[in-house]
């Protein structure tokens, strides 16, 4: 299991480099943080799920099962996410980016926990 964590951290930092920094891209050509942050996030799923698929849970499951089931893990992870982001953006003078990583970081737990004994489980 601590190879697996490892490995999940390695992928999750990999899908939070993308989605940080689509996010910094975007916002300076007058993209909103909230809707940059989806931007972000769907361009970041592919890293996630590819990665973890394929290296930290090494998942023999039916392909059909696993994406859709780390699809409902990342839409619930996301939309807690995005309520995060929101509620930092909205009531601290927190700069997005850093908001952006405490968020990113905060929702990580809850998604390894999902991913491990529901989306990646073997049959």
């Amino acid at each position: 299991m601590i190879t697996q964590l490892a490995r999940f951290g390695a992928v999750g930092i990999a899908a939070m480099a993308v989605h940080w920094i689509i996010v910094a891209l975007l916002v300076p050509f007058g993209i909103a943080p909230l809707i940059a942050n989806i931007i972000g996030f769907a361009i970041a799923f592919n890293v996630s799920y590819f990665g973890h698929r394929n290296w930290t849970f090494n998942s023999a499951a039916a392909h059909s099962n696993t994406f859709t089931r780390f699809l409902t893990v990342a839409i619930a992870s996301f939309l807690l996410n995005e309520a995060m982001y929101s509620l930092l953006l909205r009531f601290t003078a927190l700069d997005y980016r850093v908001a952006l990583f405490i968020v990113l970081g905060a929702v990580a737990a809850l998604t390894f926990v999902l991913s491990r004994y529901w989306a990646f489980r073997q049959a």
